[in-house]
């Protein structure tokens, strides 16, 4: 069984930063395409970031500029650097992965980080 772990939320002012981890444990034989999204108290869950498995990344509109997600494969971790933050970016914060194990791949999500940002 595969899990995810994020960390790294908590509150910060406007304009400052914070790091999120997702950690992958388990059989985990390789990572794909790994994600980072958001929800916010009555808004749809948005995509937020991606990273494919050759490190091509994408980002929603609202984020470029102030968002890097990243890699680390040797630790099974991804990051979502986020600067210059805003009010609007406060919302729980989901790792979502396709990770290949045991000969399979498989769609798998985290718990969740809060991160709330004051004005």
């Amino acid at each position: 069984q595969v899990q995810l772990v994020e960390s790294g939320g908590g509150l910060v002012q406007a304009g400052g930063s914070l790091r999120l981890s997702c950690a992958a444990s388990g059989m985990i034989f390789s990572m794909d395409v790994m994600r980072w999204y958001r929800q916010a108290p009555g808004k749809q869950r948005e995509l937020v970031a991606q990273i494919t498995s050759a490190a091509e990344t994408n980002y929603a509109n609202s984020v470029k500029g102030r968002f890097t997600i990243s890699r680390e494969n040797a630790k099974n971790t991804v990051y979502l650097q986020m600067n210059s933050l805003r009010p609007e970016d406060t919302a729980v914060y989901l790792c979502n992965g396709i990770i290949k194990t045991m000969g399979r791949l498989g769609d798998y999500w985290g718990q969740g980080t809060q991160v709330t940002v004051s004005s």
